[in-house]
């Protein structure tokens, strides 16, 4: 069950960030995921696939690979909507980097926030024109509240306000990926 984040504490050292989630519930929650995704996916026959949307979800997929007891295989797909702002321009930037086939395999298609829904719901569509066995979504963050494309989430990690997020692998201008928490800013 995702975990519903509803307060912030105020941090100095960035000015208007406030911390939301801690890098220790963080890793807690990541060690759930992994477990409950190795159980789903124990009895393939292949590796799973994780298809992971760069940049922000590097860090999310890398500490989720790590906490699976099943084989798994990393691909990448670049996405990007933001630009240097703090809302989606709208515009999708789509650069396919999977190299291996996806024919008749399970893939587990990584991303760190959903938003409005339509990057991660076009990057589906294009991972399903390349026929895998199964196609599921893992989710560090669910922002409910922009959404404006219907997304099936089966692996959340938190649900969060309608806040602007950086840390953990998010950037605002790309920058504050290396904050190990997640932060919001005001």
């Amino acid at each position: 069950m995702p975990e519903v984040v509803t307060r912030a504490t105020p941090i100095s050292a960035r000015g208007s960030a406030r911390a939301m989630i801690s890098s220790a519930r963080i890793a807690k929650r990541v060690q759930e995921l992994g477990k409950q995704i190795s159980e789903v996916y124990k009895d393939i026959d292949t590796p799973l696939v994780m298809v992971v949307i760069l940049k922000g979800a590097t860090v999310f997929a890398a500490d989720l690979l790590r906490s699976l007891s099943i084989p798994a295989e990393l691909e990448f797909m670049r996405a990007a909507s933001y630009g240097s702002g703090t809302s989606s321009s709208g515009k999708l930037r789509l650069a396919h980097m999977v190299e291996g086939p996806l024919v008749g395999r399970h893939v587990l298609l990584v991303e760190d926030i959903v938003d409005s829904g339509r990057t991660v719901n076009a990057i589906a569509q294009r991972i399903r024109k390349l026929g895998p066995a199964s196609l599921r979504l893992a989710a560090l963050l669910d922002r409910p509240a922009r959404r404006e494309v219907e997304v099936q989430i089966d692996f959340t990690g938190f649900v969060i306000p309608d806040k602007f997020v950086i840390g953990y692998g998010l950037d605002y201008a790309g920058l504050y990926r290396e904050l190990p928490g997640i932060y919001s800013l005001s």
